[in-house]
């Protein structure tokens, strides 16, 4: 695993829960997010090879995401504030020259198409450098769409967060025509962001979730290590900024569903689907989480208060917290977690989840984690765990401090300035995405989830 660009990793108190959840996951038991009667491994169930990410819309095939950051230079560095800088630098240059223009009207710029638009759409790209010098564009008031502007929109879409097509639709268009001295705000305030993060004591080992780039970076010695893709909280409800330490591992863990999902989500469900808790293996539990179990038919749904019941799910493959959670208390009562619906990582925007954070192979995730703990100094020993099916709870001698935070705008090393899409409106701006893109639809259907 490459250190630069890889994607991302107490005994025995409910051993025999876990075997027997690993035991009913083999035999093919209900998986929201799995074909039935497929030949793969335990772990290719619930790990899921990529090739099981299905389309995000029946309209157009899955796109293949190039949405991590490539190198070792992590957010939380002295390297990124110079290389925002830079940027800052280069921006308030075109803004001394009158800024990059404006686009008009609001139809989609597509390569087939005839579009007076074109040399504007031409300069503009060669305002930013995705367009010209090296990569080959011409001249600036050429009408072609040819290879040069496609690739040059791509490269547009991808640095914003944008869904890479080449073709200039709403959202792209949106993003284009945003000032520079908007731009320039944004990247004022994100380093802003970094330095406060930076304020804080230096640590040899930590995680950093950006919420607004929908990944984590893993960092041991001021390199990144390791990188996942992540899911994190619908704009409302919304990822929070956090500072905490992770304490622990739990293998094959409960969910205890909070009071505020289950007031806001699960009890409207329960009114139209009642069979959902049988379906899900969600307990019912009287006046706190380990309260005695309730018969869940004889409760009036119309009526049922969080504040007098509780909800507590089973361990197993069908857990909303997948088969392991990254246990760091905070005041937020937020935290990072497997899940059983790996499909939606397909997807470039994952606003999905009701504050937490889902991780994109976390069994990865957990070893980094871990590898310093007596016995887990050797890569797969959290899949040796679940292929076990043994509910441990790893307690961390050394606690690994993890940081949720928000950054929509900072440069590479190479020189390359990215955005993301303002999901939950905190830098000020209007980027017309709304956080999600066009011909994406609406979040998909989902299990409960945290």
């Amino acid at each position: 695993m490459s250190k630069s660009t890889s994607p991302g990793s107490g005994l025995t108190r409910r051993g025999a829960l876990g075997r027997i959840a690993l035991t009913v996951a083999a035999a093919g038991a209900a998986q929201p997010v799995m074909a039935q009667g497929t030949s793969e491994s335990w772990l290719d169930k619930i790990f899921g090879p990529a090739s099981h990410a299905q389309p995000t819309s029946e309209r157009r095939k899955p796109e293949v995401l190039n949405d991590l950051r490539p190198d070792a230079m992590p957010w939380r560095s002295e390297d990124m504030i110079d290389a925002i800088g830079k940027a800052i630098n280069r921006f308030e240059q075109i803004a001394a020259k009158g800024g990059w223009p404006q686009i008009p009207g609001a139809r989609m710029i597509r390569p087939e198409d005839d579009d007076e638009r074109m040399p504007v759409l031409r300069r503009r790209l060669m305002a930013t450098g995705e367009l010209g010098g090296r990569n080959g564009g011409g001249a600036s008031n050429s009408y072609a769409f040819d290879e040069h502007l496609d690739a040059a929109v791509r490269r547009f879409q991808e640095n914003h967060g944008l869904r890479v097509s080449g073709r200039v639709d709403k959202t792209t268009l949106a993003a284009l025509n945003i000032p520079v001295q908007t731009r320039i705000a944004q990247l004022k305030l994100n380093m802003n962001r970094i330095r406060d993060i930076m304020s804080q004591r230096p640590e040899d080992r930590y995680i950093l979730v950006n919420a607004a780039a929908f990944q984590l970076e893993a960092v041991e010695k001021g390199e990144v290590q390791q990188r996942h893709r992540t899911i994190n909280g619908k704009p409302e409800r919304a990822t929070p900024v956090v500072k905490a330490s992770i304490r622990a591992i739990n293998f094959f863990p409960y969910w205890r569903v909070p009071d505020s999902v289950a007031t806001l989500d699960l009890i409207p469900r329960l009114r139209k689907e009642p069979e959902y808790l049988a379906k899900e293996k969600i307990r019912v539990v009287k006046g706190n989480f380990n309260g005695p179990e309730l018969d869940a038919q004889q409760i009036d749904w119309n009526t049922a208060s969080s504040t007098e019941i509780k909800f507590r799910q089973d361990p197993g493959p069908q857990n909303a917290l997948g088969l392991m959670r990254i246990d760091m208390p905070n005041s937020e009562g937020v935290y990072m977690h497997d899940t059983p619906m790996k499909p939606l990582f397909g997807q470039r925007s994952r606003a999905f989840s009701a504050g937490c954070v889902r991780v994109q192979d976390v069994h990865k995730l957990v070893d980094w984690i871990a590898r310093y703990e007596a016995g887990w100094d050797k890569p797969g020993r959290a899949e040796q765990v679940v292929e076990s099916g043994n509910a441990i709870d790893l307690n961390l001698l050394r606690q690994v401090p993890v940081y949720f935070v928000y950054i929509t705008a900072w440069a590479e090393s190479d020189g390359r300035v990215v955005f993301r899409p303002d999901i939950y409106n905190r830098d000020g701006i209007n980027d017309g995405s709304g956080g999600r893109e066009e011909g994406e639809g609406p979040a998909p259907t989902q299990a409960l989830a945290p």
